[in-house]
């Protein structure tokens, strides 16, 4: 274990035996850190964080910080869970859960890029990429594999499909559906082929998902009509999905462009 003189780190912290803490880091008592991770000079993890194994937590992040919510109860016990492989870059902040026994939860080699905000109970699938200066308020959910751009601002209780993408400097307060792509005013552009591609999807399922934009941006049905149609004439998992994750939404889904 290396851990630099200066770092302060309570005894009932559980460390594992090759974990690295630079400088001036603060680990605090309930916090778990797995293998292979490294802490870097300044960061702060507060009790009840756990990081499993190959993260990399950069300088100045704070992971752990009670919710920045006016009715929050600080004796309220709650946590954040940090996915294996993620890295946090610097002065990132990650907030724990507002409820009893609740977790703020981000997946598997997610990448939280510099600045980035993750407010409390929010939860990022695997392999989710926030940029600089991305803010997602309380209670949002980020489906796998989804890429929100520098300076987005997402609305509390809002989701973001898997493999969608967010633009730069957008606001979101409506959902976005899985593999679209949508910046502004929450407006959604078109749907994310390059990532598909990229992410190894077949020109099938390409082909599924854009006939399903389609029906659901370019035909002018109803929401609840759209979605019929797309299971009715869609044969594919990846249409079914789209279709679920808009007859489910609360908030409503994001604007045609």
């Amino acid at each position: 274990m290396d851990i630099h003189p200066t770092a302060i780190v309570h005894p009932g912290a559980e460390l594992a035996p090759d974990v690295k803490i630079g400088p001036y880091a603060v680990v605090e008592d309930g916090v778990a850190v797995g293998e292979g991770c490294v802490v870097g000079p300044h960061a702060h993890l507060l009790s009840g964080t756990v990081i499993e194994p190959r993260c990399e937590i950069h300088t100045g992040a704070l992971i752990g910080g009670p919710p920045q919510d006016l009715s929050f109860d600080r004796n309220v016990r709650s946590g954040v869970l940090v996915g294996e492989g993620t890295v946090v870059r610097e002065y990132a902040t990650i907030h724990r859960a507002a409820k009893e026994g609740g977790k703020t939860v981000v997946g598997r080699k997610c990448f939280l890029m510099g600045l980035s905000h993750v407010a409390h109970d929010v939860v990022l699938g695997d392999m989710v990429i926030v940029a600089n200066g991305a803010l997602l308020a309380g209670h949002v959910t980020v489906g796998d594999r989804a890429f929100i751009s520098g300076n987005v601002a997402v609305h509390q209780h809002c989701r973001i499909g898997r493999l969608a993408m967010v633009g730069g400097l957008a606001r979101v307060d409506l959902d976005i559906p899985p593999f679209m792509t949508a910046e502004g005013n929450c407006q959604v552009r078109h749907y994310n082929v390059i990532g598909m591609r990229r992410a190894g999807f077949s020109r099938d399922e390409v082909d599924a998902v854009r006939r399903a934009y389609r029906i659901l941006y370019r035909s002018g049905l109803p929401l609840s009509d759209a979605c019929k149609r797309i299971e009715e004439e869609i044969d594919s998992p990846l249409a079914s999905e789209i279709a679920e994750f808009c007859r489910t939404s609360k908030r409503g889904i994001s604007r045609n462009i």
